[in-house]
């Protein structure tokens, strides 16, 4: 039995930044939500606690999106791709970056617009006024990040 709970997946596998930024996020997300129960049972009321949740999730899931493109290590089925031979196998994993990176160039670009019509009505959060222009870029600094490392590796695959 191996250490990691992947086995394709070593136990010391190289951590970057989006590692220590999804780490640090989800941290600050569980620390502000576990001191907002505990102030709560002890009668206090804390403000804003799940508005700093909500951001943390947001860089939280942001990082993970691109770690988990680049890693390879996104939601697959492989009920098709395994019953087929080498070369079809290759060119559905290359259909699959290009859809998927289709898919997010989507999302961004209506990201992109919601931004648009936005950014001039100065949206924050109610109570500790966390702007939602720079979670929206945040947002989709991630999703073209995903796209635009899905076209490199659909392209990579051509190469092979």
């Amino acid at each position: 039995m191996s250490a990691s709970p992947h086995p394709e997946a070593p136990a010391n596998a190289p951590r970057g930044p989006l590692f220590y930024v999804g780490s640090v996020a989800l941290l600050t997300a569980m620390v502000t939500d576990a001191g907002s129960v505990i102030g709560r049972h002890l009668g206090m009321r804390p403000l804003g606690s799940i508005e700093l949740v909500q951001a943390a999730i947001l860089v939280t899931s942001s990082a993970a999106l691109v770690a988990a493109v680049l890693a390879r290590k996104h939601a697959r089925v492989h009920l098709l791709v395994g019953r087929v031979g080498a070369h079809s196998q290759l060119f559905l994993e290359r259909l699959a970056s290009v859809l998927s990176a289709l898919f997010f160039f989507a999302l961004s670009a209506g990201a992109i617009w919601i931004a648009h019509d936005e950014w001039y009505a100065h949206e924050q959060s109610e109570l500790l006024h966390i702007p939602y222009a720079l979670l929206r870029l945040i947002a989709i600094g991630a999703v073209l990040g995903a796209a635009l490392v899905l076209v490199r590796q659909a392209a990579e695959r051509l190469s092979r």
